[in-house]
């Protein structure tokens, strides 16, 4: 039986996208760069560049975001210049920021401990979960930052579990990219649920459980 819902935030519970692209679009014409969706693409090619070398331990957060911003416009910057940079792209991004719709009641209705796991900062997903008027759901918020390790890292997801004080097996772990989040948390030994809001065509694999709302979560638990 399930115990505890562990969740991704960035994409699960937050709206990430929606809310980066709108900040960036923003921040990109205040600085006087091109807006349009060719910086949003090499933003995020940048982005997912450096997030791998953030999970394999080799930068530190501040250490990617910084080197994000120095690639992005392609000339040297003090760490000091960087992170004003990104601090301005970050107001703007925090005016964007929202919940999916199904978010809240999806979480009051579940009467399952619930805890975060995330590959990010902890005092950033802090503040946008009580932004968000989320963050008094979670008993335990972990992020890679503090943890030192991060998914698709089983220790990462068996941490979480420790904290909760629960067997993996009680535990299902709800997030929006396949691999990192449903595929690690299967390899862990959590039951996996994959938020496909997108509803793409990419197969199931086999042990992972899929859904499109959060709306179908109640009955994917119920029959774990």
């Amino acid at each position: 039986m399930i115990e505890a819902v562990l969740w991704d935030v960035d994409d699960t519970l937050f709206d990430f996208t929606g809310s980066e692209r709108a900040g960036l679009l923003h921040h990109f014409e205040a600085e006087g760069l091109p807006s349009d969706q060719a910086a949003l693409d090499r933003w995020q090619q940048i982005t997912t560049s450096e997030y791998r070398r953030l999970a394999a331990g080799e930068l530190t957060y501040e250490q990617q975001r910084r080197t994000r911003v120095r690639r992005f416009v392609d000339r040297p910057l003090s760490d000091t210049e960087a992170d004003a940079w990104y601090d301005r792209y970050e107001a703007l991004f925090e005016a964007a920021w929202s919940a999916f719709p199904d978010v809240a009641a999806a979480l009051d209705a579940l009467p399952h401990r619930k805890g975060v796991l995330s590959n990010s900062s902890t005092v950033h997903q802090e503040r946008r979960l009580t932004a968000l008027g989320l963050r008094h759901h979670f008993e335990v918020l972990l992020c890679s930052d503090r943890l030192g390790r991060a998914k698709p890292d089983p220790a990462a997801f068996q941490a979480a579990c420790t904290a909760l004080n629960l067997p993996p097996a009680a535990v299902a772990y709800v997030g929006d990219k396949l691999d990192i989040d449903a595929v690690g948390a299967h390899n862990a030994g959590l039951h996996a649920i994959w938020l496909d809001r997108a509803e793409t065509a990419t197969p199931t694999p086999t042990g992972i459980h899929r859904i499109s709302t959060l709306n179908e979560l109640p009955v994917v638990l119920a029959a774990c």
